[in-house]
């Protein structure tokens, strides 16, 4: 449409129209067209639902008092310090997402308690349920925080006050030198946490962060609902599963369906790690998208620990392809037996 536009302005103006006027006119052989430019559309909810650039667009249009629309572009090299020296050397005014989220989180919550804290005794050991529910999509949430002496300073042994089930914000109270909490951001896996499919490595992962989360006596398992084959939905996830059947990979089954390859966003767990009062975690995840955008909630990842079960026979295709085509951290090349598929936890 530019160089159209371009063309017409040469025929109007002729060959003075070759080169950049003082009125503004050009000639469409100095625009460069990249090609196709995507439309994507923010999430409801904005950046405390998606800590991601569309919505942040959309949100920066919104407190100029614009239209809520706006140009995303990338830049070649990535970073805030990248941002802070492009805007520099323009005099632009710039503002990060983990910013807007800060301000947005002053004025917007998207979660609201939905019943009291209770006992929740498993066979893992016992925690404290607390739920909540979306104010977005109604979903409803939980996590299970653990009630057992829980702020323990680096290097103890135990001790200190365990959390009382009606404590609403059970690590508000956190010490200074206390060790952060072990988080574990859970997505809805029903296949795999109720029925136990091998297809998929989200039983065994649940299971373990409970396992991890009793055995160091402080943490939360937030399990998130509504994310099902990574936000795709049980049905879409059975189509997924039979296309996988035919040799397609995880990510382009959900492709090849005109979904994306995971529509998942952390923003409302966020909220609800912030509620709960948790500050500095230890993060139990595999997986990089779970890192970013957590800062303007207040919340700061001050270890990864990884989150590794043992693969079998038809679940190995798709944690390599969630290791080289979607980034996650699983140094499968180092845990696998090469004559067979493997037999310790990964």
């Amino acid at each position: 449409a530019l160089a159209a536009a371009a063309r017409a302005g040469e025929e109007e103006g002729g060959e003075g129209n070759r080169s950049s006027r003082g009125d503004g006119g050009a000639s469409h052989q100095y625009l460069s067209c990249s090609g196709a430019i995507p439309i994507q559309r923010g999430r409801e909810g904005g950046v405390l639902r998606r800590a991601g650039g569309t919505e942040a667009v959309v949100e920066l249009a919104r407190l100029a008092g614009l239209p809520p629309l706006g140009l995303h572009a990338t830049m070649r090299v990535s970073g805030l310090a990248a941002l802070r020296e492009a805007t520099a050397r323009w005099g632009l005014p710039h503002a990060s997402t983990a910013d807007l989220v800060a301000r947005q989180r002053q004025q917007q919550k998207l979660v609201e308690r939905c019943g009291p804290p209770v006992t929740m005794p498993t066979r893992h050991g016992e925690f404290i349920a607390h739920t909540y529910r979306s104010l977005v999509d109604g979903q409803e949430h939980i996590a299970l925080v653990k009630n057992r002496p829980v702020f323990r300073t680096v290097g103890s042994s135990g001790g200190g006050a365990g959390i009382a089930p009606t404590d609403l914000r059970p690590f508000s109270s956190q010490p200074a030198g206390a060790t952060a909490p072990l988080v574990r951001v859970h997505s809805e896996c029903c296949t795999g946490d109720v029925f136990g499919s091998l297809r998929c490595d989200c039983g065994p992962q649940l299971e373990k962060a409970l396992q991890a989360i009793e055995l160091d006596g402080c943490g939360v398992l937030l399990y998130l609902r509504g994310q099902e084959g990574r936000g795709i939905g049980l049905g879409a996830k059975m189509h997924a599963y039979a296309l996988q059947e035919q040799g397609v990979d995880t990510l382009d089954a959900n492709l090849q369906l005109g979904l994306p390859a995971d529509s998942r966003e952390y923003g409302t767990g966020a909220q609800i790690l912030a509620d709960l009062g948790i500050r500095d975690m230890r993060l139990m995840s595999n997986n990089p998208k779970k890192f970013s955008g957590l800062a303007g909630f207040g919340l700061r990842i001050v270890e990864r620990v990884p989150s590794h079960v043992a693969p079998n026979p038809n679940n190995i295709k798709y944690l390599r392809t969630k290791e080289e085509r979607m980034g996650h951290l699983l140094d499968l090349a180092d845990k696998i037996d090469p004559g067979g598929v493997g037999g310790d936890a990964i």
